[in-house]
């Protein structure tokens, strides 16, 4: 063989090396890339204490001012809560990785599905525009878990608005957590919950579809989950009540969508 040969076969080893040596790199990067690939979980919350003689009841809103300029109401609250500490921390805050109010256990109150304004206090007073509302208010825990059965659901009808009050006899589903912005360890695992009115879901009846960024799961139990695998920045949050062949159950409030932002 002579030396041109030789050089032409040692130049093909050295080519076919590298391009081995390339498809190896691009495997190992591949493989990086699965690995770094974030997978959305939602999975039930345990161990939460429960307070099954916890209640709340109110007296019916007195409107105590009324401003005309900008058409709202000042409607007080006086809300009568048993059983239950407002303001305390929940035995397990802190332990279970959720982001927790440092002022304790509260009420969440929820007008017309809108976002919960949180109260420490069983007075306050809340302004409130002419029409036909819901107001939904139920015992919350200090990492703001919903205490299920403490709750009301009450109509609250503001000056002389057109129209009809809602059927409150029909199935409601009322969206809670997650809320807000959420920073450093506490966007590790988000507080999915939510809370139910006239229905109930199982296996084979209604169910909640939640659509998680993108990716969906069927709830069939009525239970706290907690969201974990989320990347930084904004997540979207659809909730949607429907029956037992997947069709949406009218309501206003029964098919909602939230944004919170991790960072």
């Amino acid at each position: 063989m002579n030396k041109i040969s030789i050089f032409i076969l040692m130049l093909l080893l050295v080519i076919s090396s590298c391009k081995k040596e390339q498809n190896n790199n691009d495997e190992i990067e591949q493989e990086k890339v699965e690995v770094e690939e974030t997978k959305i979980t939602l999975s039930k919350l345990e161990g939460s204490t429960a307070y099954p003689d916890a209640t709340i009841s109110v007296e019916e809103p007195v409107i105590s001012e009324i401003n005309e300029e900008s058409g709202k109401s000042k409607v007080d609250f006086n809300f009568i809560v048993e059983n239950y500490e407002l303001g305390a921390q929940t035995p397990e805050a802190g332990k279970n990785a959720l982001a927790n109010s440092g002022k304790g256990q509260h009420i969440h109150f929820i007008l017309d599905n809108n976002p919960y304004s949180a109260h420490y206090e069983s007075s306050f007073s809340k302004e409130i525009g002419e029409g036909h509302h819901v107001l939904l208010a139920f015992l919350s825990r200090s990492y703001h878990e919903s205490v299920k059965n403490a709750f009301l659901v009450q109509p609250i009808t503001v000056g002389e608005p057109d129209g009809e009050t809602l059927d409150l006899t029909a199935p409601h589903m009322f969206y809670s957590r997650p809320k807000g912005t959420y920073s450093g360890q506490d966007t590790e695992k988000l507080l999915l919950d939510f809370f139910l009115v006239n229905t109930e879901i199982s296996e084979d009846g209604n169910k909640v579809m939640a659509t998680i960024n993108g990716e969906q799961f069927t709830i069939t139990e009525w239970a706290p989950y907690v969201i974990e695998g989320l990347d930084k920045g904004e997540v979207t949050i659809n909730l949607k009540l429907v029956d037992a062949e997947g069709n949406s159950i009218p309501g206003p409030f029964n098919d909602v969508t939230r944004t919170v932002t991790l960072k």
